[in-house]
């Protein structure tokens, strides 16, 4: 019988998954400090159990030897969109990659070819190159892109079919396509607001954005020695930001500003 040394075969692909998770999010982290709109919500990666490998290498009736060089989904990513339009703009995201830190393999668009049984979602196989501390390898990678109803049907639709082996009694088959339906119908709905809800998540980020920077420059009154000045513009600050617009808190910084450039601060973090 085959012996396989499982961490030693698993801790490529483990590392693949870290390396893809940093990448993932540093897009996303890209375009929250430019204040864009993120088509990535939420990134999640995952190295299969060996229990889940063995399952799946039973039931394709792929020997030991050969599990790494056939199963292409041991590693996977997860990424989270809100809008379906989000994912289309992952999936360029990674085309655009293509060739320099990954190879596309293979895409399976199954929100416009749903499964019959409702899932949704948007799969890429890749390769990815990593360098261990014995050499470069090439490690199979699945990237799964849905939206966050997707995610929460199929999450649902998984344990249910592992709780019956795949044999799932035909009225939760039918319960969940329905199910299915009515998911992608709210991904539908609310892709007809899409614009007007990144617009308030774009004010909200800005006030943020703003917020930060004024209680970054009232502390800095504070390191420089004018408590005096720090104290008001405090106060004035609290009585003005439960109601303050945009436009205010711009106002409200822009004399903090003037002030820092007076006294000669230069931004402390």
């Amino acid at each position: 019988m085959e012996i396989i040394n499982w961490k030693e075969e698993l801790f490529p692909y483990k590392q693949a998954t870290d390396e893809l998770y940093v990448k993932f999010n540093s897009i996303k982290k890209e375009y929250i400090d430019l204040e864009q709109h993120s088509p990535i919500e939420l990134v999640q990666t995952r190295v299969k159990s060996i229990a889940s490998i063995l399952d799946k290498a039973n039931k394709r009736d792929i020997p030991l030897t050969k599990i790494f060089g056939t199963l292409e989904d041991i590693a996977g990513v997860r990424i989270t969109c809100k809008f379906v339009e989000d994912i289309y703009k992952v999936v360029q995201l990674i085309r655009g990659r293509d060739g320099k830190d990954l190879i596309i393999k293979e895409e399976e668009d199954y929100i416009n070819n749903t499964k019959s049984s409702g899932y949704r979602s948007y799969h890429i196989t890749i390769k990815y190159t990593i360098i261990t501390a014995t050499g470069v390898k090439e490690i199979p990678c699945e990237i799964q892109i849905r939206t966050m109803a997707m995610n929460f049907w199929a999450t649902i639709e998984h344990s249910l079919r592992y709780k019956y082996n795949g044999n799932m009694p035909k009225h939760l088959k039918q319960k969940l396509e329905a199910c299915a339906e009515a998911s992608f119908k709210l991904d539908t709905e609310m892709g007809t607001i899409r614009d007007e809800i990144i617009e308030t998540q774009k004010i909200i980020q800005t006030k943020e954005n703003l917020v930060y920077e004024i209680l970054k420059n009232i502390q800095n009154l504070y390191y420089i020695g004018k408590l005096e000045e720090m104290n008001k513009f405090n106060r004035e600050f609290i009585d003005l930001y439960q109601y303050a617009s945009i436009e205010q808190l711009h106002t409200f910084n822009s004399k903090l500003q003037t002030l820092a450039n007076l006294y000669k601060v230069n931004h402390l973090e």
